[in-house]
């Protein structure tokens, strides 16, 4: 009886107690939802994602189209000053012709880029920009700015269409093309030995054009250059070509007042060139070496050095003379002091130095007039052995044959005298960045000639006298 009355009593409070008491969840099935939640979230995100990369690949591959108005990379860009002028040429104003030419190129790319995953495509063909276009004799030149696309990347490529004179759209043909280059100037020269050529030059619309055939050295030892290009418009030269093999390449200059854009030669030839074989170059070294001083060059490195002073200086073996003035050794390789002028002109003086393993050097070239060269000194800096184009203060001089003495001297500090050995050649010290002048004495003190010292050029891809570097005359 006390067992059940303490059951009967004690089963409601203890009821009501447990109710009271907060019991928590299982947690396993809470788990379970949130991980099925997350779970659909990745496979939507996987989806998702697969999607964005499939669609970039078919862009990229150039098989998915992508809207023209999509923004894309841009990896290269044509010259502004090109790009930013009004068309020029007598074709600027003949849209039917451009027309047809636009579409010609969207169907027909000019430019094929071979890459692993594909090739440039033409992009929006109303941006096709004609920036030259004329008729010139027997042809028609044409000069277009075509955007490419690979995918999400741009660029633009300018390109060069040829034809003959009146051509449609049709017969125009891929004649070169050039992307995202850093001088504002193109050049196309297209020659045949039997039926000549022509040579066009496009620069920003304020340039002035100008190729070159041969040179002509003055006597006062300036370079005078025979012009072959006639105006086709602002900042567009023109040329017409002999159906005859040119004798050297010719040259452009490209400037704007006194500032040089562009200087080059044209590629294109063929050339008549220089016979290394011929009699006139046989002639030219068996005589190079009358009067020759120092250690005497074998006849391989001599030929070496002058038919690299005649291609260099635009001249040809026939009517030209070469005087070795000294030979030696730089560095463990042969090195030679050359004069070279042609008939009735003024005279370069060149210092090279190499031999067969490493080819040859140009240390010096240097445009001088014809009157008093032999009282000269001639002076040029030694490199480095860690490049061609590195100076030194280093500085070789050769003295003329009856010089006593020669000085150096170095802005306004006091003339140093050059100890010249047998030969009359030697060397002194100055420093790279400042100006020196070489002059050399006659036994009774009298001054013979006086030369400066020429500064290191780091581009010396225009002839001897084109630039204030490479010539004594102002």
């Amino acid at each position: 009886m006390t067992e059940s009355f303490a059951h009967s009593t004690l089963r409601p409070a203890l009821r009501q107690a447990a109710h009271g008491v907060d019991v928590p969840e299982d947690p396993w099935s809470g788990f379970a939802r949130r991980e099925r939640r997350h779970r659909r979230t990745r496979l939507i995100r996987a989806a998702m994602a697969a999607v964005v990369a499939v669609t970039l690949v078919g862009v990229q591959t150039n098989v998915v189209p992508l809207p023209g108005w999509a923004p894309g990379i841009a990896v290269a860009a044509a010259p502004t000053a090109l790009l930013d002028a009004p068309p020029r040429g007598t074709l600027a104003g003949d849209h039917a012709w451009l027309d047809m030419l636009r579409a010609r190129i969207s169907t027909d790319p000019p430019v094929r880029i071979d890459t692993r995953l594909g090739g440039w495509k033409v992009g929006d063909r109303d941006r096709i920009q004609l920036i030259y276009g004329s008729d010139q004799p027997g042809h028609r030149v044409a000069l277009v700015a075509v955007p490419l696309r690979f995918g999400l990347l741009t660029k633009e490529a300018l390109v060069w269409y040829v034809g003959p004179a009146g051509a449609g759209a049709q017969q125009m043909r891929y004649g070169g093309h050039s992307e995202g280059m850093d001088s504002p100037v193109m050049t196309l020269m297209q020659a045949e030995p039997d039926r000549g050529g022509f040579a066009v030059v496009v620069g920003p619309a304020d340039s002035t054009v100008m190729i070159s055939g041969d040179p002509r050295y003055t006597p006062g030892g300036t370079l005078e250059y025979q012009d072959l290009a006639r105006a086709d418009g602002s900042g567009v030269g023109f040329a017409v070509l002999p159906p005859a093999p040119l004798r050297n390449e010719p040259v452009v200059r490209v400037s704007r007042g006194n500032q040089v854009l562009f200087l080059g030669g044209l590629g294109g030839g063929p050339y008549a060139g220089i016979d290394p074989t011929g009699p006139e170059m046989d002639a030219l070294v068996t005589a190079a070496r009358r009067g020759a001083r120092g250690t005497p060059l074998d006849d391989a490195n001599l030929r070496n050095f002058v038919e690299s002073a005649l291609l260099d200086s635009h001249l040809s073996a026939a009517g030209t003379t070469v005087r070795v003035r000294w030979s030696g050794s730089e560095r463990g390789q042969a090195a030679a002091l050359l004069t070279v002028q042609p008939a009735g002109g003024g005279v370069i003086a060149y210092a090279m130095h190499g031999d067969v393993r490493t080819g040859w050097w140009t240390d010096l070239g240097l445009l001088l007039p014809a009157e008093g060269v032999d009282q000269r000194p001639i002076g040029w800096r030694i490199r480095a052995d860690d490049g061609p184009r590195t100076p030194t203060d280093q500085v070789r001089v050769i003295a003329p044959p009856d010089a006593a003495r020669v000085t150096v001297t170095v802005g306004g500090a006091p003339p140093a005298t050059v100890t010249l050995d047998a030969s009359n050649a030697g060397t002194t010290r100055t420093p790279p960045d400042r100006p020196a002048t070489l002059t050399a004495y006659s036994k009774d003190g009298g001054v013979l000639g006086t030369t400066p010292v020429p500064p290191v050029e780091a581009d010396m891809a225009g002839l001897p006298g084109d630039s204030p570097a490479t010539r004594v005359t102002p």
